[in-house]
C-alpha cells in the first residue's frame, strides 16, 4: 500500500446532522420493509431474547422504520412478553450520542410503547465480528454497505471509483469483492441458523453507472477550486478519495452459486428498484433551484465530507474547526454549482435477503 494513503476512520457528520439530511437513505430503506417482514416470518424464534441486528446504523433515525418493522412483526407471532435486543452497530467514530438522544426523545423511537425492548450500541466495523457466534435472529443494513473496509489506491485526479480507469479500477474492483464477501461471511456466523438478514445498498446499473455521479463530479470540481485558491494543498486533494463502491445487482449475487448458497447462507430474493428523488419532486413543484441544490448539497456534506476531510492534516491532528471551515467551503461551492444546473437524484437501490440453514 502507498505510504501517502490515508485510510478514514471518518463516520457520517456528527450532531445529528445525517438524521438531519439523510432523507434519500431514508427512501431506499423504506423500499425494503416488505421484504423484511416476509423474511422474519419464517425465522424460528426459539426461546428467550429475540436479537435484531442493525449494522451500519449511523445516527438512528434511518432505522426507526426499519427497526419498528421488525419489533411488530416479531411481536405478532410471540405477543408481548419476550424480550427483544435491538443491536445498532457502526464505526467507533460515530455520533452515539445523537444515536441515544433519538432513542430518548423521538416521538417514533420504536421503544417507547413496549417495555420489553431493549437497545444498545456496538462501535466496530462491520467487517469485523460485531456479535457472538449463533446470536442475531434479525439482520439489517440499509445504505452502508456501499462503503468498503479500505482504500486501496488513489484515483488521479478524481474522488470516486467510477471515474477510475485500468489497475486503479480493477484495485477497487477487488476490494469491493473481498469486502463483499467477508461481510456475509462474518453475518453467517454471527445469525442463528434460520435468521434473517436484509440487505439495502444505493447501487449502479449493470454497466458499473450511479446517478450520485453527477454529484461526485461537482465535489470534485469544488475540490479544484479549493486547491486553486489555497484552501487546500495539492497533496491533500490528491489524498482525497471516497471508499465508496456503488454495488450492481450482479456485484450482490457474484459470491451465491447457481443454487443461491454461499457455505450457509442461503438467497432467498433480490431485488432492483427505482427510487425517486424526493428533493427533485419538491423542485418540480415549487421550482426553487437553490432549495434543491441546498438539500442536495447539504446531502453531500453529512455523509462524505467527513471521509474527504480525513486527508487534512489539520483534521487528523484533531482540528475540529478545521473540519468545518472545509465542510462550509466545500458546501457552498457545491451548492452554487448544483443551482446553476438543477439535476434529479433518481437513484437505483439493491436489496438482498438472505437466509442462515438450520
Amino acid at each position: 500500500m502507498p505510504s501517502d494513503l490515508v485510510q478514514p476512520g471518518a463516520a457520517m457528520e456528527g450532531q445529528g446532522s445525517y438524521n438531519r439530511y439523510a432523507r434519500l437513505p431514508a427512501g431506499g430503506g423504506a423500499l425494503a420493509l416488505s421484504h423484511l417482514e416476509r423474511a422474519i416470518a419464517d425465522v424460528p424464534l426459539g426461546s428467550g431474547a429475540i436479537v435484531i441486528a442493525d449494522y451500519g446504523s449511523s445516527q438512528g433515525k434511518n432505522s426507526l422504520a426499519p427497526m419498528g418493522v421488525a419489533i411488530s412483526t416479531v411481536r405478532a407471532r410471540t405477543g408481548p412478553e419476550r424480550p427483544i435486543l435491538v443491536c445498532h452497530e457502526d464505526q467507533p467514530s460515530n455520533d452515539f450520542n445523537a444515536l441515544f438522544e433519538l432513542l430518548n426523545s423521538h416521538p417514533d423511537r420504536y421503544q417507547l410503547a413496549d417495555p420489553n425492548v431493549f437497545p444498545c450500541a456496538i462501535g466496530r466495523s462491520f467487517y469485523e465480528n460485531v456479535l457472538p457466534e449463533d446470536f442475531v435472529h434479525v439482520g439489517w443494513s440499509s445504505y452502508a454497505a456501499m462503503w468498503i473496509s479500505r482504500i486501496p489506491a488513489l484515483i488521479p485526479g478524481h474522488i470516486v471509483f467510477a471515474r477510475s480507469k485500468g489497475e486503479v479500477r480493477a484495485a477497487f474492483e477487488r476490494q469491493g469483492s473481498s469486502d463483499w464477501q467477508a461481510f456475509l461471511s462474518l453475518r453467517a456466523r454471527e445469525l442463528r441458523p434460520g435468521g434473517c438478514l436484509v440487505v439495502v445498498v444505493p447501487g449502479a446499473d449493470e454497466g458499473g453507472v450511479s446517478e450520485f455521479d453527477g454529484i461526485f463530479d461537482h465535489a470534485n470540481a469544488v475540490l479544484g477550486d479549493m486547491t486553486s485558491e489555497g484552501t487546500i494543498t495539492a497533496d491533500e486533494r490528491r489524498r482525497m478519495v471516497l471508499n465508496v463502491w456503488p454495488r450492481r445487482k450482479a456485484d450482490l449475487v457474484a459470491p451465491f452459486d447457481r443454487l443461491g448458497r454461499l457455505g450457509s447462507l442461503v438467497l432467498k430474493d433480490s431485488e432492483t428498484r427505482l427510487l425517486r428523488d424526493a428533493a427533485w419532486d419538491d423542485y418540480e413543484k415549487d421550482g426553487n433551484a437553490h432549495a434543491l441544490a441546498e438539500k442536495h448539497a447539504m446531502f453531500f456534506r453529512a455523509i462524505f465530507a467527513p471521509t474527504l476531510a480525513s486527508a487534512l492534516t489539520r483534521v487528523r491532528e484533531g482540528d475540529a474547526a478545521a473540519f468545518v471551515a472545509f465542510a462550509d467551503r466545500l458546501t457552498a461551492g457545491l451548492t452554487r454549482r448544483l443551482e446553476a444546473k438543477p439535476a434529479h437524484m433518481h437513484t437505483l437501490v439493491q436489496i438482498v435477503v438472505v437466509s442462515k440453514t438450520p
